[in-house]
C-alpha cells in the first residue's frame, strides 16, 4: 500500500540533499518504533515538483512526496499521525493524504523509479563498491537484496523465484550522487524489470528496490 502526500509550498529554500528531512518525518509520524536500525520493508520517494533554485530547490506550486511499506499498519500509523502533525520540512506542510492501493502485477513486470536505485556490495579488500545500471553485477546485488527482504518478511518460498535486472535498453538511464549523513551514494535512474510471483512483485513495489530504500533509494511507480 502507498501513502500520496500533497506538500505546500516550500517557505524556505530546499537543500539538494534533503533527503534525511524526508527520513525524519517518516520516524516522527511512526513514532517509537524498532525498525530503524533493521532492514526497511518500506520505500520513501523523492519530492516531485521542484525547481532548481541558486542554493537549492524551491516548490512554488507545492510538492507530492509517497510512502510505500509491505505492513499496511504501519502506514495507517503514519496517516493518522500525519493528520495532526503536518509539517514536513522547510515549511512545507501536508495538504492531503490519498490511499494507493498496489497496481496490477504480471510475473514479469516493467518498473519505472521515482528515486535512484543503490546497490551496493563490499570488495575483496573490504571496500564498498556501488554498481550503477550498466554493471551487469548490480542486478545479482538487487535480486540478492529484495529476496533478503521476502525472507525478512516471512516469504521465503517466493524468494527462490524472485529476480530483478536493470533496463538496459533504456537510453536515458544515469546515475545521482546523494549525500546522507556525509556519506556520498551513486545511485542509478534507470527502469528496472522484476520477475516472480505476481504477490512478490507487489511486495518489491512496496518495499523498493535495491539498498537504503527507507532513506529516499529505489521507489518504484
Amino acid at each position: 500500500m502507498r501513502l500520496h502526500f500533497t506538500l505546500s509550498p516550500n517557505t524556505e529554500t530546499v537543500p539538494f540533499s534533503y533527503q534525511h528531512f524526508l527520513t525524519g518525518v517518516f520516524h516522527k509520524w511512526l513514532g517509537n518504533n524498532k525498525i530503524h536500525d533493521s532492514i526497511s520493508l518500506y520505500s520513501l520517494s523523492w519530492l516531485h515538483g521542484g525547481k532548481k533554485a541558486e542554493n537549492g530547490l524551491m516548490f512554488p506550486n507545492g510538492s507530492t512526496w509517497s510512502i510505500s511499506a509491505y505492513d499496511y499498519e504501519l502506514l495507517h500509523k503514519i496517516c493518522r499521525n500525519a493528520v495532526q502533525d503536518i509539517d514536513v520540512c522547510c515549511g512545507m506542510q501536508v495538504k492531503g493524504i490519498k490511499i494507493l492501493p498496489p497496481p496490477r502485477v504480471q510475473a514479469t513486470h516493467y518498473f519505472k523509479v521515482s528515486s535512484p536505485v543503490l546497490a551496493r556490495g563490499k570488495e575483496i579488500d573490504g571496500k564498498v563498491r556501488h554498481y550503477i545500471h550498466s554493471d551487469i553485477e548490480a542486478d545479482a546485488v538487487l535480486t540478492q537484496t529484495l529476496r533478503h527482504k521476502l525472507d525478512q518478511a516471512g516469504l521465503e518460498e517466493l524468494s527462490a523465484n524472485t529476480q530483478v535486472r536493470f533496463d538496459r535498453s533504456y537510453q536515458k538511464a544515469h546515475t545521482k550522487l546523494v549525500t546522507i549523513n556525509g556519506i556520498a551514494n551513486r545511485g542509478s535512474i534507470c527502469p528496472v524489470i522484476v520477475e516472480g510471483s505476481p504477490e512478490a512483485v507487489e511486495f518489491a513495489w512496496n518495499v523498493g528496490i535495491g539498498h537504503l530504500t527507507g532513506n529516499g533509494f529505489g521507489a518504484l511507480i
